[in-house]
C-alpha cells in the first residue's frame, strides 16, 4: 500500500476546501434569496396594513435593516476565512507552509 505523498494530501484538502467554499457560496445565495423574498412580501403586508401605528413599522424596517447587516457581517467573516485558507494552499504549493 502506498502513502499518499503531500502534494496529493494538499492537492486533496485544497479540492475539499473549494468544494466547501463553493457550497457556502450557493447555501448563501439560496438563503439570501428566500429572505430577500420574505421581507418583500412581509414589508408589503406591513405597509398597507392601516391596523399598525408608524412606530411598529419602522421597529420592523429597523429589525429587517439588522439582520441583513447581520447576514453581509457573517458572508464577509466567512470571505475572509476563506481568502486565509486561499493563502495558505497557495503558499503550501509553493513549499513554504504556514
Amino acid at each position: 500500500m502506498d502513502i499518499p505523498k503531500m502534494t496529493d494530501m494538499t492537492q486533496m484538502a485544497k479540492q475539499l476546501f473549494e468544494f466547501q467554499k463553493a457550497t457556502f457560496s450557493n447555501v448563501y445565495s439560496t438563503i439570501t434569496m428566500v429572505q430577500d423574498q420574505a421581507e418583500t412580501f412581509g414589508t408589503t403586508f406591513i405597509e398597507q396594513n392601516p391596523a399598525l401605528p408608524q412606530q411598529t413599522k419602522d421597529a420592523v424596517n429597523g429589525w429587517l435593516n439588522m439582520c441583513k447587516k447581520a447576514r453581509d457581517d457573517y458572508k464577509k467573516a466567512l470571505d475572509d476565512s476563506f481568502k486565509d485558507l486561499e493563502g495558505y494552499f497557495s503558499s503550501a504549493a509553493k513549499g513554504k507552509g504556514k
